[in-house]
């Protein structure tokens, strides 16, 4: 049999039903542990036990699925972090929702490309249709529209794309006029400087303002808009921010919107992490005034728990996102000028992209709307609740109180150490921490001091699971403290 003729064999082979059922086994494999005795495994694993396993090169001939599996039950799994963990608490990155991730291989089986509505024709259909339920949510009118990105990255370098085309029509074609700048403050994620300089504005025109109480502070904002204005500037884009990365804090979007609505300045509301607050009856004041911007980030892979990749982009009004992509390509796109474009390529930084939509429709039909709100209260009262144990606690002190499901702080134990030698005590803390096994969380620079930071993303997480990492933490404290060591 020659090597197409096998191949093809291979193939035919692997289309079978009970050619998938091993890996969808071992999919199933992974939740039922983390349903079942979890909290018995480590967290993360340690990062020297990785050096240990042999790489080898691709096989010249192909291997059985079972025995790929197998390698993969024996090495990928117990050497991946555990995010269903109930004290995994690091990073913005979800334990998925199963009924999505079931999704991933109906994306990949029929291979719909999103660009244009030819290739994709339902996805295309259904990503239009979820857009504009998410741009009501916002409070846009019927002029909205959209696009699904790989996450906040992408969506804040396309709506920054988009508030050049609207500030520097010329742009496109002659490039950017000297001065044109972006002004957001500076818990702002690092997205927006990238942006700044990619889109060639450079990193320095990136104006990222002191804040007030971890947001952005009104008067600062207002005075550096007037400054830019005199100095004859072009400001593209006011990004404000619903959720920031280290604090979780929520940037004052009305004010905001009458600041740049008074200067028809655009209004980027990076909203990757906290736009899922519209869900919530109880948080959704926090997003007050959302309806002036003219483009949302919004992140379904984070506070609505959908696997990686799900991101996407909101504009108040859908003509102004095409504008940002005024190129021709009539080998794809047919669309008359005076018709809507059903092609999202229009609108996309990217041609080839997965129908990712689908993660979150399926998972919109399994378990409805309303149990997206609960679920986002459920991991902000989790992180409330673990917050007030560590103001209990007089061996810590408490970051800003927590907005949403981000908290922030740190050991300062008996008092006797200075700010820097907290510094290194601190980040040595979590490092023991994470390579116990016990818990999992992050670090963060706020203030010019490092910080200590819970992310609850599991909603299997409940308030006992912080309790003891706090408890761990200050073991390892003041037997650190004890010992006179860092």
């Amino acid at each position: 049999m020659d090597k197409l003729t096998e191949l093809l064999h291979m193939i035919e082979q692997d289309m079978l039903p009970s050619a998938a059922e091993p890996y969808l086994r071992l999919a199933a494999r992974y939740f039922d542990l983390s349903r079942n005795g979890q909290q018995a495994k480590p967290v993360a694993p340690d990062p020297e036990s990785l050096m240990q396993i042999a790489t080898k090169s691709p096989p010249e001939t192909g291997r059985t699925a079972k025995e790929i599996v197998a390698q993969m039950e024996r090495d990928l799994l117990p050497n991946s972090n555990w995010l269903y963990h109930p004290r995994c608490l690091g990073h913005q990155v979800s334990a998925p929702l199963p009924a999505a991730v079931w999704a991933e291989p109906i994306i990949g089986a029929l291979n719909q490309s999103l660009a244009v509505w030819e290739m994709s024709p339902m996805a295309t259909v259904l990503e239009t249709r979820l857009l504009r339920w998410m741009a009501d949510l916002a409070g846009f009118g019927h002029d909205a529209g959209g696009v699904f990105t790989s996450g906040g990255t992408e969506a804040t370098f396309t709506a920054l794309l988009a508030a050049r085309a609207a500030a520097l029509p010329d742009a496109w074609e002659e490039g950017l006029a000297v001065g044109a700048a972006v002004v957001t403050s500076e818990h702002a994620h690092y997205s927006v400087a990238r942006a700044t300089a990619e889109l060639g504005m450079g990193a320095r025109n990136c104006i990222a303002l002191p804040s007030a109480a971890f947001r952005e502070h009104p008067e600062r904002l207002a005075a550096e808009l007037d400054r830019l204005q005199a100095e004859g500037r072009t400001v593209v884009a006011v990004v404000a921010t619903a959720g920031s990365t280290a604090t979780g804090r929520f940037d004052d979007l009305e004010l905001a919107g009458r600041l740049c609505g008074e200067r028809s300045i655009w209004l980027h509301v990076d909203g990757c992490h906290g736009a899922s607050a519209l869900l919530s009856a109880q948080h959704r004041k926090r997003l007050k005034g959302l309806e002036k911007a003219d483009s949302i980030s919004w992140d379904p892979h984070k506070m609505m728990l959908l696997p990686l990749s799900t991101g996407a982009l909101l504009v108040r009004d859908e003509r102004r996102l095409e504008a940002a992509f005024s190129q021709r390509a009539p080998y794809l796109f047919h669309g008359q000028a005076t018709d809507r474009v059903w092609d999202q390529g229009v609108r996309s930084f990217q041609c080839s992209r997965r129908a990712d939509v689908l993660k979150l429709w399926i998972a919109l039909e399994r378990y409805g709307t309303a149990a997206f709100g609960s679920l986002y209260e459920h991991l902000c009262a989790t992180t409330s609740a673990i917050y007030d144990s560590v103001r209990r606690r007089p061996v810590f002190e408490a970051g800003p109180e927590p907005e949403c499901n981000i908290l922030c702080f740190r050991y300062i134990g008996k008092g006797n150490l200075d700010e820097a030698e907290l510094d290194t005590l601190n980040a040595s803390m979590r490092r023991r921490l994470n390579g116990s096994g016990l818990g999992w969380i992050t670090g963060a620079r706020v203030n010019g001091r490092d910080v200590l930071r819970m992310t609850v993303m599991n909603p299997r997480t409940r308030p006992s699971d912080g309790e003891a990492i706090l408890d761990a933490l200050e073991r390892d404290g003041r037997a650190r403290e004890r010992a006179g060591a860092r």
